[in-house]
């Protein structure tokens, strides 16, 4: 059984509301769930996300970004995600390391082998064993992230950085068909989550 799913992908694809979706189905079928999130999760990383998303610290350079998401997945993979997957329960986790290859990588366009090592430290070598990218134009993620009011210091990068973040997550996709799943996200929040009941079930049954 695939133990260890992720939500990823641009700004506004609704990922939240997708992996909360999905933990309550799979809870319902008798499944031991366990939902967290990055940049959070825990006390600790939730102060860090604090300070990542703030408007306040538009002067953050992209290497100190890049590191505090890190230092919040660190906490996270050791406080929650590697207990619940060695107890042999699911763990749904809105956004992983994936996310920081693709923004930080490719939206910043920092050494991606760099971030990789510093990745796999990190996260303990711990890798996704289904990783659902939740995929929509640029604009019309932003567009909803404007609209929900909740407009965070990483929205707030200009347009090319968000579609450079998107081209980044089809690359990464294409380097691992096996572990990755797209999904249009211009869909209604029904379609997309029955499509990411569909490949999980799947992914059980095998």
């Amino acid at each position: 059984m695939k133990n260890f799913i992720t939500l990823e992908g641009p700004e506004g694809g609704g990922k939240s509301t997708q992996a909360k979706r999905l933990v309550n189905h799979l809870q319902a079928q008798g499944h031991e769930v366990l939902f967290t999130r990055e940049p959070g999760g825990t006390e600790i990383g939730d102060q860090i996300r604090q300070v990542i998303m703030s408007l306040e610290n538009k002067s953050m350079s992209p290497e100190a970004e890049f590191l505090l998401f890190s230092a919040s997945r660190a906490q996270v993979v050791r406080e929650l995600i590697k207990p619940q997957l060695e107890h042999g329960g699911i763990v749904v986790c809105d956004r992983f390391y994936d996310s920081s290859l693709a923004y930080q990588g490719y939206g910043h366009e920092l050494d991606l082998e760099l971030l990789r090592t510093i990745t796999g430290f990190v996260s303990g070598g711990l890798v996704p064993d289904l990783t659902f990218l939740l995929d929509l134009t640029s604009e019309l993620g932003l567009e909803r992230r404007k609209q929900d009011g909740r407009w965070n210091r990483l929205d707030d990068y200009d347009l090319a950085f968000h579609e450079r973040v998107r081209e980044g997550y089809h690359r990464l996709a294409e380097l691992d068909p096996d572990r990755w799943v797209q999904i249009d996200a211009a869909q209604t929040e029904d379609e997309i989550q029955g499509q990411i009941q569909s490949a999980v079930a799947l992914r059980i049954a095998n």
